[in-house]
């Protein structure tokens, strides 16, 4: 931590040359997941751009974390725009933005920064972007949105993917993992199963109109990252008698989810991206159980992972919708494994969600569709009980 310290105490005093001596010849920096600077000449040029162009620049560091060789920053910064920025003269305008920084060092040096700074803030606070809310910006979107409707319906159909008859996925989130199932309805129009997250509710509209439109979301739980868009597509929502609570909450985390069990650094992110993903509190229309059918698909409650966790099998072709009842990436790394039961971090009861995989692996299924990547084909049922076992 000493280095990192170090590292924003010349920032703070605006030291360019103390501040490049802290970086490894090769270290990238990454801002929002861009390589924007290599090394130390990297580094000098992308401050000498920015202290010239805030040079009352102030940053003050929130709180900071190190485990290991890695350092989680959070970070405000102040400043008046009085130079050139990004093409753009100076305004005079007063600039507040925040961010996190995590920051790998190695032998005394600077390997890797990812940077996530709120460029937003910035773009609005010089004039570049129109103000939140603004009459201006809601204009701007207007032209803009209406330029690329067409467009957007054709991307969502494109995006669609055929899981089965009468069953697509739009995939959504960075990286593509989070995803929403829609199910065809005797009368016309769709079914959700699962709502995403809160980025993916323009693209989850658009796809769904082009199937004739979205009657109805179920969630398979009330989780952030499965009931995102749901309070934004003005239709009816519902979910298992235990999720409802928490779909009405504003709380993007659960009581019983302890992120204090994840390793570094996604214990003190995850917080942040709960919120981030989450589209808020859903009010809801109705309930769903054991056994009820949802558009010609039979609920079976799986507890667990959450107590209202519900999964959608068809017995006709062998499908299965089964929400996070198993994941198939590792929550932490974003890697693809084996099915494997949800992490304990955010699982009420893994012995519960142990026994609910089980009862999915009897089923006679030939695949099985997740919350977030890739279907288990194959031997289904050896690969569940495998994952129930471990």
């Amino acid at each position: 931590m000493s280095v990192v310290s170090a590292y924003f105490e010349a920032i703070a005093r605006r030291d360019i040359e103390a501040m490049a001596g802290m970086w490894a010849p090769d270290g990238e920096e990454h801002i929002a997941s861009q390589v924007d600077t290599i090394g130390p000449g990297g580094v000098r040029e992308y401050f000498t751009e920015v202290f010239a162009a805030f040079p009352d620049l102030v940053t003050e560091v929130r709180s900071m974390v190190s485990e290991g060789d890695r350092t989680a920053v959070h970070w405000v910064a102040t400043g008046t725009h009085l130079g050139v920025l990004w093409g753009i003269a100076g305004t005079g305008r007063r600039v507040r933005f925040e961010g996190i920084d995590m920051i790998e060092v190695r032998d005394g040096l600077i390997v890797r920064n990812d940077a996530v700074p709120d460029g937003m803030a910035v773009a609005r606070a010089i004039g570049v972007l129109p103000d939140g809310g603004s009459a201006v910006e809601q204009r701007l979107f207007s032209a803009f949105n209406a330029k690329t409707r067409v467009g957007r319906r054709v991307a969502a159909e494109r995006d669609l993917e055929r899981v089965a008859a009468g069953v697509w996925l739009l995939r959504g989130g960075m990286p593509r993992t989070m995803n929403v199932y829609f199910l065809e309805d005797p009368g016309g129009g769709v079914t959700l199963f699962d709502a995403g997250i809160k980025a993916m509710t323009g693209a989850v509209a658009e796809a769904g109109a082009s199937l004739g439109g979205i009657n109805r979301v179920v969630l398979g739980h009330a989780d952030a990252d499965h009931r995102g868009t749901a309070s934004g597509l003005g239709v009816p929502v519902f979910c298992h008698p235990l999720e409802v609570e928490a779909a009405g909450s504003d709380e993007p985390l659960r009581t019983y989810h302890r992120v204090e069990l994840l390793g570094f650094p996604a214990r003190h992110v995850y917080k942040h991206l709960l919120a981030f993903w989450d589209g808020g509190a859903v009010e809801i229309a109705g309930t769903i159980d054991e056994s009820d059918d949802v558009s010609g698909f039979r609920v079976v409650h799986v507890p667990g992972h959450a107590p209202g966790l519900v999964a959608l099998h068809r017995e006709s072709d062998g499908l299965a919708l089964t929400s996070d009842a198993f994941y198939v990436i590792d929550a932490e790394t974003g890697r693809k494994m084996p099915p494997a039961l949800p992490p304990d971090a955010f699982s009420q009861d893994t012995e519960q969600a142990r026994a609910s995989l089980r009862k999915l692996a009897a089923l006679d299924l030939s695949a099985a569709w997740p919350g977030h990547a890739d279907a288990v084909t194959g031997d289904v049922r050896a690969q569940l009980e495998r994952a129930a076992a471990a």
